[in-house]
């Protein structure tokens, strides 16, 4: 599973997490008769939209993430590892020049 996607599942997971405790709070707050009944249904539906809101937002920025990664592969550009690769190649081979000197 490669490193973007472990982190959208950890980001959804999180999310998920954050929105089950919200929603239990509410109906806590229900329970003790902070709130009406009316008004924890009004702001358990608030926070599912703004946790739906936020899903799609995700997908779509995981979406975007893939084409731009894709896009880059396509253009077969230098990566970073390449690069330390490359530099560690020619500091090898300038240390073999001095010692030939």
């Amino acid at each position: 599973m490669g490193t973007l996607k472990k982190i959208l599942l950890a980001g959804l997971g999180t999310a998920t997490y954050t929105y089950e405790k919200a929603n239990e709070m509410v109906d806590e707050m229900v329970d003790k008769g902070e709130l009406t009944v009316q008004q924890g249904k009004e702001l358990n539906q608030e926070l599912k939209n703004k946790f739906s809101q936020k899903a799609n937002q995700t997908s779509e920025e995981f979406v975007e993430l893939n084409t731009v990664k894709a896009l880059i592969d396509k253009l077969n550009l230098a990566k970073k590892e390449d690069i330390e690769r490359l530099e560690a190649r020619i500091e090898k081979l300038e240390g073999e020049e001095d010692t030939l000197s």
